[in-house]
């Protein structure tokens, strides 16, 4: 088969043949459609110092995608031959107390296909039984290869409870754009984004038109809340960019009491003003991941009943053509960008 391997610790991605995989009892071999580019793919092709302390050479990459079932395992119940499907990319344990509780996106022992196992940068995807999420009709193929980062802004955005809320939203990357589209679906009154890079801010405005964004070079928060009637700051902040000086304009930005979901990761340390938190009595919360399956579960059930995220995605191409893809991705200019496979 095709795939997309880091076969060299140095940058690139390239493509190789490669066996199709074979499958346990327990698993299904997949036949991948479509895949979404993610950020650490980007960072796996860039070969960082996280990636090279991180991922195994030669590994396939990959981890967001669409597909159907062509082969089951002798033990697996509940799937079918033919049966269009994404799936969760972090394969748990079960023996842990957070994975015995039921709490599967908090085990320990977690690991990640395309990071740690191989992935579904390939024309096949052999995957656990269990962490298959069959795709209902109603929702595409390009859709379902980026269910999982737009279950990072589900879990996000979803950690507290947004309804009449006024949010804000620190990065426009594809997963704070849909994140915001998540809030304005979720009943929240007014949500700003905010970003340094006016085509994200741009695209933001396309995928969300009601949602206020700000180019925080050029305009000033506390003018946005009073432009917005808001008597004492934003209740709810999803801060998704990583920057230590969005965290803390997040921060400022608040009411007293107000709570923050933290998804965006800083490159390394970060120097934080305690006290200040301390004094506002802010709720921060840490997002990994996806809530094993409430956040899939959630998210099909808004796609089905009026989200619209399809614009997020602003390029596609044929996998011959991954270079561009990206190219595309790594330009800073892109939403999500899709593979195709077949």
């Amino acid at each position: 088969m095709k795939a997309l391997e880091k076969s060299h610790p140095q940058e690139g991605l390239w493509m190789v043949r490669a066996p199709v995989p074979e499958i346990g009892p327990d698993e299904v071999l997949i036949r991948i459609n479509k895949t979404g580019i993610c950020g650490t793919d980007i960072h796996i092709w860039n070969w960082d110092d996280w990636a090279s302390a991180t991922v195994p050479v030669p590994m396939i990459t990959g981890h967001e995608f669409a597909g159907e079932i062509v082969e089951i395992g002798r033990d697996v119940d509940g799937l079918q031959i033919g049966q269009r499907c994404s799936g969760e990319g972090h394969l748990v344990g079960h023996d842990s107390r957070q994975a015995r509780s039921g709490k599967f996106h908090l085990d320990p022992g977690t690991r990640g296909i395309g990071v740690n196992e191989q992935g579904a940068f390939a024309q096949y995807l052999r995957l656990p039984a269990f962490n298959v999420v069959p795709l209902p009709d109603d929702i595409p193929d390009e859709i379902g290869a980026i269910l999982d980062p737009l279950g990072n802004a589900v879990h996000t955005a979803l950690s507290f409870d947004l309804l009449g809320e006024d949010v804000l939203i620190t990065g426009a990357g594809p997963i704070g754009i849909m994140a915001a589209a998540v809030a304005r679906h979720a009943g929240a009154r007014h949500v700003a984004i905010t970003d340094i890079n006016a085509d994200r801010l741009q695209l933001a405005q396309h995928v969300v038109p009601t949602v206020r964004a700000i180019d925080v070079t050029r305009e000033d928060l506390n003018d946005v809340i009073a432009e917005l009637g808001m008597k004492e700051g934003f209740d709810v902040g999803l801060e998704m960019s990583g920057s230590q000086a969005a965290l803390d304009q997040m921060v400022e930005a608040l009411v007293m009491g107000g709570k923050i979901a933290l998804l965006g990761i800083p490159p390394g340390k970060s120097p934080v003003d305690w006290s200040r938190i301390v004094f506002k009595a802010i709720t921060i919360k840490g997002v990994y991941g996806r809530e094993m399956f409430e956040t899939w579960y959630k998210m099909i059930a808004m796609l089905q009943n009026g989200l619209d995220v399809s614009k997020v995605i602003t390029h596609q191409f044929g996998v011959d053509a991954f270079e561009q893809g990206f190219a595309a991705m790594k330009s800073g200019r892109s939403g999500k960008v899709v593979l195709n496979w077949r």
